[in-house]
C-alpha cells in the first residue's frame, strides 16, 4: 500500500469538518493509533482510518445519499432518515477511496462500519469503533435536565477493556449502545443488532 501523506490528510480535514469535529478525528486517529500499538496493528493504518473516519461528517445527509446512490450502494430504512447519525460512513468510505486516494479495503471498511460495526470485524475495524467511542473527548454520563444519559456511562470500563480485549470492549460499547436506542425509543440499524449478537456469541459480555 502506498502510504498516504497524513499531514496532508490532517489539513484537508481541517479545511472540510467544523471545529469541534476536527478535535474530535484527531482524537480518534491518536486512540486508534494507541490502541493499534497495544494490539500488534498496523498503527499508520490506524492514524488514516482514524483521521478519514468521519470526512463525511458535515455534508448534508442529501449529499450522502447522493454519494450512496451513485457508486449503487444499499441503505437501510435508518440510515435514510433526516435524522441518520448513521450515513456519513458509508459516503465516507466511498469519499476516502476517490477524494483522499485510499486503496486499502480494511481502512476502506473501517470507516464504511465505524458506525454500526459488522459480524467478524477485523482488528483495525474494531479498533476505529471502538475509538470513536472511547476518544478522550468523550465525557463520562451525567444527569442533564433530568434525564439520565445511559450511553456513556461504562466509559471507564470500555476504555479499559479495550486495551485487553477488543471483543470485550465491542460488546460493552454495543451493549450501552442498544439500551441507550431503547430508552430513548430510538429506532436500531440491522447491521448493529447483528453486530452485538455476533460478539456476545463470541465472548461472555458484561451485563
Amino acid at each position: 500500500m502506498k502510504t498516504p501523506n497524513l499531514a496532508k490528510l490532517r489539513k484537508e480535514m481541517e479545511k472540510t469538518l467544523v471545529p469541534k469535529r476536527y478535535e474530535h478525528t484527531l482524537s480518534v486517529a491518536y486512540t486508534a493509533a494507541n490502541l493499534a500499538m497495544v494490539h500488534e496493528v498496523d498503527i499508520d493504518k490506524a492514524l488514516i482510518a482514524g483521521m478519514l473516519h468521519d470526512c463525511a461528517k458535515c455534508l448534508s445527509h442529501h449529499k450522502q445519499i447522493a454519494i450512496c446512490e451513485k457508486k449503487h450502494i444499499v441503505l437501510s430504512e435508518i440510515e435514510r432518515e433526516d435524522s441518520s447519525p448513521l450515513i456519513h460512513a458509508k459516503a465516507g468510505s466511498i469519499l476516502a477511496r476517490e477524494e483522499y486516494g485510499i486503496e486499502d479495503e480494511d481502512i476502506l471498511n473501517a470507516i464504511c462500519y465505524h458506525t454500526t460495526g459488522r459480524p467478524d470485524m477485523s482488528p483495525l475495524e474494531k479498533i476505529i469503533y471502538i475509538a470513536d467511542y472511547i476518544e478522550p473527548g468523550r465525557k463520562h454520563a451525567k444527569q442533564t435536565a433530568g434525564v439520565s444519559d445511559k450511553y456513556l456511562y461504562n466509559l471507564s470500563q470500555a476504555r479499559k477493556l479495550a486495551y485487553d480485549d477488543l471483543d470485550k470492549a465491542l460488546c460493552r460499547i454495543l451493549s450501552d449502545t442498544l439500551a441507550y436506542l431503547a430508552e430513548k425509543g430510538g429506532s436500531v440499524d440491522y447491521m448493529t443488532r447483528e453486530t452485538y449478537e455476533y460478539y456476545t456469541h463470541k465472548v461472555m459480555c458484561l451485563d
